[in-house]
């Protein structure tokens, strides 16, 4: 391909500009992936300065999360199983709800803190973890062109439902119990 083929009358990519969409949900996905699977395995394991799973159960159980080692363990869960998901395109609509009911709790745990240095994080996984259901994983994905990939409306409003329903019950099992 040369210049002069990759380039219009006015200078445009055209023939690029059929993939950088894609090309921008992989950077997304894979460094918000990332950080979320990150955080999980601190979660979890102690990695990367985190508290592991003691200390983590200990910090559910202080924010009122009894019993901690479930609540602490659940978050771990979803948090690195999510984020693993959403890093390699797959099952994007399920990953995203399991981002968004995860960090309902999130928000709901810092909420006091207020929108800056409280649930900004939370709100900003959020916000990705809602969108990518709609817009799909792109064609970088396992899930790109394979029976089962799904994203669009139904499916990003239907992530979201399964988030809200599964985030409101973890709020209101921690009232609960």
């Amino acid at each position: 391909m040369t210049m002069r083929s990759v380039l219009d009358r006015t200078g445009t990519a055209t023939e690029l500009d059929g993939v950088a969409t894609d090309i921008g949900l992989l950077i997304v996905r894979v460094v918000f992936g990332g950080l979320l699977a990150a955080h999980g395995a601190q979660k979890l394991f102690g990695w990367w300065g985190g508290p592991g799973l003691q200390a983590n159960a200990d910090g559910f159980e202080q924010m009122g999360y009894n019993p901690g080692k479930v609540f602490g363990t659940l978050a771990g869960l979803t948090e690195l199983g999510g984020g693993l998901l959403l890093l390699l395109g797959l099952l994007t609509p399920l990953a995203g709800a399991m981002v968004v009911g995860t960090m309902i709790n999130a928000i709901n745990a810092t909420w006091a803190g207020g929108l800056l240095g409280g649930y900004e994080m939370g709100l900003l996984f959020a916000v990705v973890g809602a969108a990518l259901p709609f817009t799909g994983p792109g064609k970088f994905s396992l899930d790109a062109g394979r029976p089962w990939g799904r994203h669009g409306f139904v499916w990003g409003v239907g992530a979201l439902i399964l988030a809200v329903v599964t985030g409101a019950l973890t709020l209101i099992l921690k009232w609960a119990l």
